[in-house]
Parts: structure tokens; sequence; C-alpha cells
């Protein structure tokens, strides 16, 4: 084959049995990455016939990974980072070590070093960007406060790599390895860990201090300048370059990963009125270059280490799947988080990609790992992503599980005093025949505006801290905490109250909230929302409250709407 249509042969290649395997998938009731990963594998050294340039998928895998974590900084404000850094800064440090000790000790029975064990362990530690990012997309989970959490979790989990894939070579030689081989003698031996360290932290903060005192500045004012000129092209060029530009720009002189550079390349563009517009022109070559990744992941897996190390291959999975999301779940319960929460989270990162082949890589040129760690780390990578649904499956069915048995939800979810005080405001005689708002989020906040201008009187029970303080300051009465368990939903007075509402969209969790409001209370009101026709029933029949479908309501709002437009005049509209 001519050496300069490699390119379009892969991308070809790649993207249509992509598409074909990924049709299959969905007709199999597979999630459609199952299928990308297939065609990587279809097309990758492993399998006969067509072999397409591992090298250059790599690369355009990377391309997805930067536009994908663009797109995320764009929604992702420095607000959202700092609202969970309380919880997403120490909880990933210790799901890293869990990891790392987990991944050592199993290390330790195959019979490898200790620091070839450390270095096995990372790379298991580290979830995927573009896994977690797709898969909160897909559920609509992205902008709500626990895909917030999430995605604040798996940034800080990204720096401490950037900085493990730093200090790793200077730390070669007392892990047992060697030097890099640019560095020998002298110059291998007199590497400081704390100088790397020093140089490592003064290059990441110098790269943050460009990006918000100049970049927040120069970005926007470039976009609205390209806006002006009216081409759409060029618009859309301007994005790409910008997104591209500031990673490499920042892999470069930075030392910084180009997924870190592309986030804060995003987070700058979202100072601009423009951002909205700048993310739906990224987004189409986002996802296709997002497929490109899966398939290139799936080019590196040997199906025969299932065969040869079927014992090892299980561990990985377990340490992945399992071990991480144990940890992760008990972790997000310490930190006084609800149970669906620490579920959401143990979700997400129950699986490994890009960051982790990255350290692989550079373990096995370090004399660090051996070679058959890496194929059991691309191994656990693709198991680990194909059971990924399946992990997310199991976390919503667990938290309806567990939100239905309020006894055993009370001994999970142990609220610290100061945030399950209730507010002093509740004890306002002002607040007989008030009404109770489950959840505050866009709908809720949406409920709760209008009862404030009808001048009716409500309380919040709020499942999330950063909203929770966020009414305390605004003086709104409220309650931290699962409405579901009795002694949180006793502090909001259902006894004096009129009206429940329940705004939160599992058909278990409003049942509960709406029977326990109903002991203390029997002849309280309650309208909860759902989501779907049979939850709808469900909830009319079974707990005999008023079901708002939101998909119907919209529709009917639409759809009035449209006949005030179009009906002959003197027709009536029905209200």
């Amino acid at each position: 084959m001519p050496h300069d249509t490699e390119l379009i042969v892969t991308i070809a290649a790649g993207l249509g049995l992509a598409l074909i395997l990924g049709l299959v998938a969905v007709r199999l009731r597979l999630p459609p990455l199952v299928g990308y990963l297939l065609a990587g594998l279809a097309v990758g050294p492993y399998s006969p016939g067509f072999v397409a340039d591992p090298a250059l998928a790599q690369q355009l895998a990377e391309i997805g990974v930067i536009l994908l974590m663009f797109g995320v900084g764009i929604h992702f404000s420095v607000g959202d980072l700092l609202a969970v850094r309380r919880i997403a800064l120490p909880g990933a440090a210790v799901q890293i070590t869990l990891a790392t000790v987990l991944g050592a000790v199993v290390s330790h029975f195959l019979g490898w070093t200790w620091g070839e064990g450390i270095v096995f362990g990372l790379c298991l530690s580290v979830a995927s960007t573009v896994v977690l990012l797709r898969s909160l997309e897909d559920r609509g989970l992205l902008d709500s406060a626990d895909g917030r959490i999430a995605v604040g979790w798996l940034i800080v989990e990204d720096l401490a790599t950037v900085l493990v894939l730093v200090l790793l070579p200077a730390l070669a030689l007392t892990l047992g390895g060697h030097a890099p081989p640019e560095e020998t003698g002298v110059a291998a031996a007199t590497r400081s860990v704390p100088a790397a360290i020093g140089i490592t932290l003064a290059k990441v903060t110098a790269f943050v201090a460009l990006m918000f005192v100049v970049g927040r500045r120069a970005v926007p004012w470039l976009l609205e300048r390209v806006a002006r000129i009216g081409s759409r092209e060029l618009f859309t060029l301007s994005v790409l370059a910008v997104a591209l530009g500031i990673a490499v720009g920042a892999s470069t002189l930075f030392d910084v990963s180009f997924a870190l550079g592309a986030f804060f390349a995003g987070m700058v563009v979202n100072g601009s009125d423009l951002s909205h517009e700048a993310a739906a022109d990224a987004l189409p070559m986002q996802d296709a270059f997002s497929v490109l990744f899966f398939v290139a992941v799936g080019m590196l897996f040997d199906p025969m280490i299932l065969v040869r190390e079927p014992v090892e291959v299980l561990a990985v999975v377990l340490i992945v799947m399992v071990g991480k999301s144990i940890g992760a779940f008990a972790i997000v319960l310490l930190f006084r988080r609800p149970v669906s929460t620490a579920l959401t989270i143990s979700a997400s990162l129950a699986q490994i990609g890009e960051f982790s082949f990255i350290l692989a890589a550079l373990g096995v040129s370090l004399g660090l790992l051996p070679p058959e760690g890496q194929s059991l780390i691309v191994a656990g990578a693709l198991l680990s992503i194909s059971l990924n649904p399946l992990a997310f499956a199991a976390a919503a069915r667990l938290s309806r599980w567990v939100n239905g048995r309020p006894g055993l939800l009370a001994k999970l979810e142990r609220p610290g005093s100061a945030l399950h005080e209730p507010d002093p405001a509740l004890g306002d005689a002002r607040l007989t025949s008030h009404a109770i708002i489950v959840g505050y989020g866009r709908v809720g906040g949406t409920i709760g505006e209008s009862l404030t201008r009808r001048g009716v009187p409500f309380v919040v029970v709020e499942q999330s801290i950063e909203i929770f303080d966020r009414l305390r300051e605004r003086g709104i009465p409220a309650i931290y905490g699962n409405a579901s368990r009795m002694a949180v939903l006793e502090a909001a007075r259902p006894e004096r109250a009129q009206l429940i509402l329940v705004t939160t969209p599992d058909p278990f969790q409003a049942r509960a909230v709406v029977e326990l409001a109903r002991k203390v209370n029997p002849g309280i009101a309650s309208v909860v929302r759902t989501h779907s026709r049979e939850e709808r029933e469900y909830l009319e029949k079974k707990v005999g409250t008023t079901a708002v479908l939101a998909e119907q309501e919209l529709a009917t709002a639409m759809a009035r709407h449209a006949l005030e437009i179009c009906a002959p005049r003197g027709a009536m509209v029905p209200a």
C-alpha cells in the first residue's frame, strides 16, 4: 500500500467497521461501543486480514480525547470545579492509593517486583475520560450534581497521572528499573525527585495562570471577532484551532497532557457568549474521533491472553470493576453523600482507558512493567469498557432497591450533625400549611420560584450539598439529606404541610417519600415527577399520587402554542 494513503485507509476502515459492528451490537441490545471495540480487533494485528496502522489510530484517538475534553470544559465552569473539590480531591487520592495497593499485591503473587507492582496498580487506578463522559452523556447525567463530581474526580486523577508520568523517570532506578534512554550515567543519577516535583507543579501553575489571565480574555475576543465576519466555516475553524492549538501548546511548552490542555481551553471559551455555538460546532468532530478512540483500544487487544492467562485477566477486571467501585462507594459515603451519588461515582470509575495505556508504555520502556503486564492492562481496559454500561445499570437498580428500604438507607447514609441540623427558619410559624419540595434542581427550582411569587411558604429537602449551601445563603428553608429517610423528612414538618412535591425522577424513591409523608400526615396531597407512562400508571395506581409525565406536559404546552398560531381564527383552542 502506498505510504500516503495509510491515514485515509485507517480512518475509512475504522469508521466503516465501527458503523457495521455498532449497528449489530445495538440490534443485539448491547452498547454500540462494544461494536467499536470489536471493529478495532478486526483491523488490529491480532486478527487475520487487513491491519490498520496502530500509530495513526492512536493519534486519531488522541484528537477525539482533545475534542471531548474541550466540550466538557465549555460546560464545566471554574465554580463547578471548585464546588466539588472537597470530595473530588481527597476521594481521587484515596481511590488511586487503594487501586495501586490492590494492583501491587496481585502482581506480587505473580512474582513481580514491588516496583513493577506499583506501576501496574497505578495503571489500574485511572479511569478513561472518553468512556466516563460518553456514559454520563448517554444517561443525561453530565450536567447533574453527580456528573460534576465524577468529572471533577476524573480531572484530579488526570492531574495526578500527569505528575506520575513526569516523576516516574526520576524514580525508575529507585523502583528497580533503568533510566530513560536519553539519560545515562551522571544525568540519570543526579535527577532530583523534589526538583522534578517542583518543576512539574511550576509548569502546571504557569499554564493555568496563563489560561485564566490571558486565555479567558484573548479566546472569547477572538471568537467574537470571527463571528462578526459572518462566515460559519471560519468560526468552526477558529473553534477547532483553539481546542487543538491550546492542547498541543500545553503539551509542548508546559508538559501538560493534551486532555487537560483541551479541558482548560474549553473553560476559557466558556467565558464567551458564543460558547454554545462553539460546543455545537465541535460536536460532530468530537463524536467521530471518539469512535476512533474505541477502535484504537480494540486494536491493542490480543484475545489469546484470555486463554493464556485467564486468572490474571479476571483479577485485573475485579480490581478495576469491583475493588475500585467498592472503594469509591465507601469514600463517597464517608463524605456524607447520598447512596445514589456513591453508586453513580462507583459505576463511573469502574473502567480504565487512555492514561492507563500511556503509563503502561512508559513503564515498559523504563523496565518497570513486564510486557505481559501491558497485555493484562489492555485486556482489563477492553473488558471493563465493554461491561461499564452494565455497571451503570446495576448501580441504578441497586439505588432503587436501597431507596425502597428506609432502614438500610438510614444505616448507609449518615449525614453530619452540622449539615443535618434543621434550618432555624423552619421553626417560623409561617410554615404552617406549607409545601415540601424534594429536590431543587431545574424542576424544583422553577416550582420554588413560582411559589415564592405567589407568597406560598415552602421547605426544600435536597441531597446535593452544593445546592443546599446555596439555598441557605439565599435564606430559603432547606434540609440536607434523603427525603426517603424519616429522620430527614420529619425535619421538614410534614405534619403541618399541605403538599409534598417530589421532583426527583426515581419512581421508587418517590413512592417511599410519599408513603413516609402520609404516615405522619394522612391528608397531605402529593405530586411526583415521572418519565414514562408505565411509571406514571404505577405511581397513580399503587401509590395514589398525582404523577406528571414530563414529556407529555411539554408536548401539551407546545401543541397549545402551535394551535394558538396555526388554528383558524375564531376556533376554540383547548386549554
